[in-house]
C-alpha cells in the first residue's frame, strides 16, 4: 500500500503528463499503478483516502507471543515464536509474527525493562578500569589496562603482559601518577585479581588488592557481573583504544616489532584522546584534569614524580 505522500506525487505526475506510462516513468512505479489511483480519485471527488491497513492478529495468539515473551524474558526470536504459533494452528506469515513480537517485547521492556538515569559525575571521585585484548608482540599476546576518570574523561592505555595481580597493580600505579592522585572510588570487573568470591550476592575483595588499595587512598568497587552498562566510559575507553592500537584491516596499522613500540603507540594515543575536546564536555580532558587535582588524594607513600602527558607533536 502506497503511502499518501507517494500517491500525491503520482497523481501531480499524472496530472502533468495525461499520460499512464509518463507518469509512472516520472514516479517510478507501474503504470497500473497510476490508473488505479486515477481511478481512486475520480470515484472520491477528489484526493482520494489512503489507508495502510496491516493484518491483524487473532487474539488468541497475540496472548500466546505475550506469554512467549513474558516467559523468555523479552528474549525470544520471532523465527522461534512463529514455530510455537504454527503447531497451535496459526496460518499467517512469519513477517506479521514479526512485527507482532517486536511490538510484544517493547510492550515488556516498559514494564519489565532496566530504568536508567543520567550518571552526573563529581570531580575527584570516580574512575574505571577495564582491560582489552592488545596487539601481538613477538608472537606473544598483550593486554590493555585502560583507566577512565568519570569527570574529566581523562583516559590512560597502559600495556601489560597479562592480568595477573603484579602486572594490574603496575597498571594500577601508572594510571594513579598520570591521574596526578588517586580519587576516591575506583570501579572494575569481578576479575579474581580484585574478587575472589560473592557470598549472597556481596563480593568478597582479594587481601592483597585490598592492601593495595589501602596503600593508594582508594576504595575498590565492582559492579554487578556481566553488567558492562555500569562501567561505561572504561568500556568505550577499551573499544576506543583496541580499534586505533591493534592492529586491522580497517585501521591500517603496521605489526609491532616490540613491546616498546607498543608502549609509544599508547603514549600517542592518550596525548591526542586527552587534549582534543570532548563532545560531551567540549573541553580538552587534560584541562580538566587540572581541576579534578583539587579533590583527589596525593598517592601515598609514592616518591616517583607523576608522568604528564604531554601533546603529540
Amino acid at each position: 500500500m502506497k503511502k499518501p505522500e507517494a500517491v500525491m506525487e503520482i497523481l501531480e505526475a499524472y496530472d502533468l503528463t495525461g499520460s499512464f506510462r509518463a507518469a509512472a516513468g516520472l514516479v517510478g512505479c507501474d503504470h497500473k499503478t497510476v490508473a488505479y489511483w486515477v481511478r481512486q480519485r475520480e470515484a472520491a471527488g477528489g484526493m482520494p483516502v489512503v489507508e495502510r491497513s496491516r493484518p491483524a492478529m487473532e487474539a488468541v495468539f497475540a496472548e500466546k507471543i505475550d506469554e512467549l515473551v513474558d516467559r523468555s524474558h523479552g528474549q525470544i526470536r520471532a523465527d522461534a515464536a512463529h514455530g510455537k504459533l504454527v503447531a497451535i494452528g496459526y496460518l499467517g506469515s512469519p513477517r506479521t509474527t514479526r512485527r507482532w513480537v517486536a511490538e510484544s517485547k517493547r510492550r515488556w521492556r516498559r514494564k519489565h525493562g532496566r530504568r536508567t538515569r543520567p550518571w552526573i559525575p563529581e570531580p575527584g571521585l570516580w574512575m574505571q578500569w577495564d582491560y582489552g585484548d592488545g596487539p601481538r608482540v613477538e608472537d606473544r599476546a598483550t593486554v590493555l589496562f585502560c583507566a577512565w576518570l568519570a569527570w574529566s574523561r581523562f583516559r590512560v592505555v597502559v600495556p601489560l603482559r597479562d592480568k595477573t595481580l603484579p602486572s594490574v597493580v603496575m597498571g594500577l600505579d601508572r594510571a594513579l601518577r598520570m591521574f596526578g592522585g588517586a580519587p576516591t572510588y575506583a570501579l572494575t570487573d569481578n576479575e579474581k585479581t580484585v574478587s575472589v568470591d560473592h557470598v549472597c550476592g556481596i563480593a568478597v575483595r582479594n587481601p592483597q588488592i585490598v592492601e593495595v588499595a589501602r596503600h593508594y587512598g582508594l576504595t575498590i568497587a565492582t559492579c554487578v557481573p556481566a553488567d558492562p552498562q555500569s562501567k561505561g566510559g572504561s568500556e568505550a575507553t577499551v573499544r576506543v583504544a583496541k580499534a586505533d592500537l591493534v592492529p586491522t584491516d580497517h585501521n591500517l596499522r603496521p605489526g609491532y616489532g616490540s613491546f616498546a613500540e607498543v608502549e609509544a603507540a599508547c603514549e600517542a594515543f592518550m596525548a591526542d584522546a586527552n587534549t582534543r575536546p570532548h563532545r560531551s564536555t567540549l573541553e580538552p580532558p587534560l584541562f580538566r584534569l587540572a581541576q579534578e587535582h583539587e579533590r583527589c588524594t596525593d598517592c601515598r607513600n609514592c616518591r616517583i614524580p607523576c608522568v604528564s602527558v604531554r601533546p603529540a607533536r
